[in-house]
């Protein structure tokens, strides 16, 4: 870092690189929040010109007159010059980290210029929020869009106390998503949880996530009556773990079969009103009675269901284990012959993860 300055220092005293600290003054916001005694707190660098308390500025969709202007070391100060870092207060919405700021000749124009900013700020975010209302889906239709191969859409609605913040939750649930669960952000913005997010919330079918902020009492009692969740995190890594839990619930299940016994026929016996039981021997496992089964036959499948009756001699079996012999009778089968094998398994569901 020194060595950086060091070459930075020597550029501009060898190219005569000089701000000009006279006129309106100029800049990029370096971030901003919503501070609950201050209201809407900008960190700004000046670039060209000085910035003076009272004067009318204009950052993104954000306008004011500055009310007061605050240096590194937090005191009061009444102006700040080119490469001067400073917080302003006094804008009238939390600006954008990134957006450029300018002195405006008046408050009106400045207000004028926010609002026209503001308004085609919303038509760029229409169709956005359109293609996530519409990719979305409610909680009880999501599992039927991942049996028809189809990618599910988890909808959120982001609140952040600073805009730093703010970007690194998106980035952070952004490399969660893998192909068949998606994350559409229906809205991000900086400050508290309010009544019109519960309401777009509800009409996107979105979850709430709020980062170091809270909702109000109205809000909570709209989210309440809207039926919409509201989950607020202090620590980041706490958000990501519910948030991929979330997605893995919504992932399909994946199965694994498990052959639990084998069974050789040795000898068929035709039983009246009940028809053909294969007499058995257990090669391998346990054989239990109600376990779905493979019948093979020279080492192909001819047909698969469940095993009706089990059966110890004249007894009735629950399960015959490897070194036994039993009687087995399937559901809906009867063409059996000495040598087939007789094949049990179950299905067991795999613990998903986003990885896997």
């Amino acid at each position: 870092m020194e060595e950086l300055l060091d070459q930075l220092l020597l550029v501009a005293e060898v190219e005569d690189l000089r701000a000009d600290p006279e006129g309106r003054a100029s800049g990029v916001i370096l971030e901003a929040n919503l501070d609950t005694g201050r209201g809407p707190v900008a960190t700004v660098l000046v670039q060209t010109g000085t910035l003076r308390v009272g004067d009318p500025m204009v950052a993104g969709a954000a306008w004011g007159r500055v009310r007061a202007l605050i240096n590194d070391q937090g005191e009061n100060v009444k102006e700040a010059g080119p490469s001067t870092p400073v917080q302003v207060l006094g804008l009238s919405d939390v600006a954008v980290a990134g957006d450029d700021f300018v002195v405006a000749p008046s408050e009106k124009v400045a207000s004028r210029v926010a609002d026209t900013r503001e308004h085609w700020k919303r038509q760029s975010s229409l169709g956005r929020e359109a293609h996530a209302l519409s990719g979305g889906a409610k909680l009880e239709d999501i599992f039927e869009q991942i049996k028809r191969g189809e990618a599910a859409t988890l909808n959120m609605v982001v609140k952040a106390d600073v805009n730093g913040s703010l970007e690194a939750v998106t980035e952070s649930l952004r490399k969660l998503e893998r192909d068949d669960v998606k994350i559409g952000f229906v809205h991000r913005g900086v400050g508290g949880v309010t009544e019109n997010d519960i309401q777009l919330a509800a009409a996107s079918n979105a979850s709430i996530i709020g980062f170091n902020v809270r909702p109000d009492r109205k809000a909570r009692d709209l989210a309440e009556l809207e039926g919409v969740e509201i989950r607020t995190y202090e620590i980041i890594y706490k958000l990501l773990e519910d948030i991929e839990a979330a997605m893995v619930g919504m992932l399909a299940p994946e199965f694994e079969e498990i052959v639990t016994g084998d069974a050789e026929v040795r000898e068929i016996f035709r039983v009246p009103r009940i028809g053909a039981v294969a007499g058995c021997y257990v090669t391998n496992g346990v054989i239990t009675r109600g376990s779905k089964v493979r019948f093979l036959r020279e080492g192909t499948i001819i047909w698969k269901g469940e095993i009706s009756s089990l059966r110890r001699f004249k007894e009735d079996a629950r399960e015959v284990a490897a070194g036994y012999e039993c009687g087995i009778g399937l559901s809906d089968f009867q063409d059996l012959k000495e040598g087939d094998v007789i094949e049990t398994y179950e299905e067991r569901e795999i613990a998903r993860t986003l990885d896997s």
